[in-house]
């Protein structure tokens, strides 16, 4: 395949960056909304969607794409409201492991059917949402 000329290949990388920004604010907005349904902020329903399992703060950091000091905040939220426990973590003296109390359990797993709810992506088949990702994962990694 000929590459595109320069000027060609701007206009296409912007016009692919403005689809891929407003993707990714449909996506912010669907997140927000569905969380306050719940009443919980963004944060906190990233925090619930991502805690599949016992973790470290800072893998949920890793896995909410913040820094654990932000992860911090937004347990120390759920904690409070009985959603999340931390609890010594079994191999690392130093460390807590955090796990979705019974409560957090039934509540992240209504966030979940309401996230899948009318999504920004669910005009698109399972194989072409696999084939959106990979795209972006290629790009982003530049393989």
């Amino acid at each position: 395949m000929k590459p595109k000329p320069p000027e060609q290949q701007v206009t296409a990388e912007r016009e692919l960056c403005g689809l891929v920004n407003g993707l990714a604010h449909q996506i912010d907005e669907h997140v927000r909304d569905r969380a306050a349904r719940l009443g919980l902020t963004a944060a906190q329903a990233t925090a619930l969607r991502e805690l599949t399992g016992p973790m470290t703060m800072r893998g949920l950091a890793e896995r909410m794409g913040c820094e654990p000091s932000n992860a911090t905040f937004v347990v120390d939220k759920l904690e409070a409201q009985g959603l999340i426990q931390r609890r010594p973590h079994p191999t690392d003296r130093r460390a807590k492991q955090l796990e979705l109390t019974v409560r957090g359990g039934k509540l992240r797993g209504q966030l979940l059917d309401l996230l899948v709810e009318d999504s920004p992506l669910a005009a698109l088949s399972p194989r072409q949402q696999d084939a959106l990702h990979d795209l972006l994962e290629r790009a982003l990694t530049r393989r």
